[in-house]
């Protein structure tokens, strides 16, 4: 039967009306997961990456200086006319929160500049008009740490909203008086060696998590399944355990009168007890117990897939035992040993619990010092910009990782 010209254009927009229905259910469905994405991914990453540039305190609590200062060439004294503005701009505030904000920025550029601030205030006159001149010997005759330049230079470099300070800072970088980036002293480089503690110990622990957890799940495929059910009951525990309970049960078990320590003396094996708290060793010995089922879970799923019966054909003609793990079993497990040691290492490297609880002041992980700034210091700039960071490294890990899986699929 052949259409006609109608029918054919009926036909055309009933299918049109079709596919936006479509359209419109899959746009529904799929509403409440960008949604989700959307409130609990995308806007806390951009408010990390705007606090971690945001730099609002010295613009906000010094407008007129700020403007003034833009001029100053850095190296000749600082005009009377920046004098006057500081002035102005610091009795406009008297009283007001920017001066707290304003102090607390500029003390991370100088220590001891909170104070300087602070008593400047008190000390300018209440009655200062906006008429009123005050140059550069009132504000001295308050305090001669005025006169230092280094003062205002921490001003203009803070001049704009936004500033590079504390991803520089993380990275042990500054910028110096002449506007280039450069290396801070020796003795107050610390993040670098944070981060690369922080990743040393969680490579280490990732290592160690899979050795245990290969041949753990190796053992638990050749057993029979029964028996490989109560040992997969066994390594779930934890997962419905507190982690600070189980690092609190650590905690006494490692302790000096511990139970470890305490066996090993009555056994002879020790005359005095060994260190295994609040040291890199206790940290190892927390971290492996709690992480290792991750390593285990991926890893014995991929096992209970590969057939037994190719590493036997490979004995079966000739092959060792050894050889024919290493050259036919080993490799079919390659997918799995990735996802155990890409899981194990990227929660390693999110650790702050555990290292604080049984580590040293030497074994703490950058997500302590992410806290620390959180919530001692109220520096969320700092503590955003190192946040940052780690989800950077944590994505360019995840990045490579599915590089060299595609690499191997293909």
């Amino acid at each position: 039967m052949e259409l006609t010209a109608p029918d054919s254009t009926a036909l055309l927009a009933s299918t049109r009306r079709e596919k936006r229905r479509v359209r419109r259910r899959a746009i529904l469905l799929i509403t409440p997961l960008m949604l989700f994405l959307l409130i609990l991914f995308i806007v806390p990453i951009g408010t990390l990456l705007v606090r971690a540039m945001a730099n609002p305190e010295v613009v906000a609590g010094l407008p007129q200086t700020v403007k003034v200062l833009a001029q100053w060439d850095r190296q000749s004294p600082v005009p009377e006319a920046g004098f006057n503005a500081l002035a102005h701009d610091l009795a406009a505030i008297r009283g007001d929160r920017k001066a707290g904000d304003l102090s607390r920025r500029l003390n991370y550029e100088i220590p001891g500049y909170r104070s300087l601030i602070f008593k400047t205030i008190n000390r300018l006159p209440k009655d200062l008009s906006e008429s009123q001149q005050f140059g550069s010997s009132d504000i001295l005759k308050i305090d001669k740490r005025w006169a230092d330049l280094q003062y205002w230079h921490a001003i203009a470099r803070n001049g704009s909203a936004w500033t590079p300070y504390y991803l520089l800072t993380s990275l042990d970088l500054r910028v110096n008086d002449d506007g280039k980036i450069t290396q801070v002293p020796p003795d107050q480089s610390a993040f670098v060696n944070i981060f690369a503690r922080t990743f040393e110990i969680s490579l280490i622990t990732t290592l160690i998590c899979l050795v245990l957890g290969y041949a753990l799940a190796y053992w638990m495929v050749r057993m029979p399944d029964t028996m490989a059910n109560i040992v997969f009951v066994i390594i779930l525990i934890p997962f419905w355990t507190s982690v600070l309970v189980r690092i609190s049960a650590w905690i006494v078990i490692l302790q000096r009168q511990g139970l470890i320590n305490t066996l090993l003396m009555k056994l002879s094996l020790t005359d005095e007890p060994i260190p295994l708290l609040f040291n890199r060793t206790g940290v190892y010995i927390a971290m492996i117990q709690v992480l290792l089922p991750y390593m285990i879970l991926p890893i014995y799923s991929v096992m209970k897939s590969v057939s037994p019966n190719l590493e036997r054909a490979a004995v079966s003609l000739g092959s060792h035992p050894l050889q024919a793990f290493i050259r036919i079993y080993l490799p079919q497990t390659y997918r799995g040993v990735a996802s155990g040691c890409l899981l194990v290492f990227i929660i390693a490297v999110g650790y702050y619990i555990t290292p604080a609880l049984v580590g040293g002041a030497s074994d703490q992980f950058i997500s302590y010092y992410v806290a620390y700034f959180t919530d001692t210091t109220i520096n969320w700039g700092m503590a955003s910009a190192l946040g940052l960071l780690l989800l950077i490294s944590t994505f360019i890990i995840y990045t490579c990782y599915r590089y060299f899986s595609e690499e191997d699929a293909l």
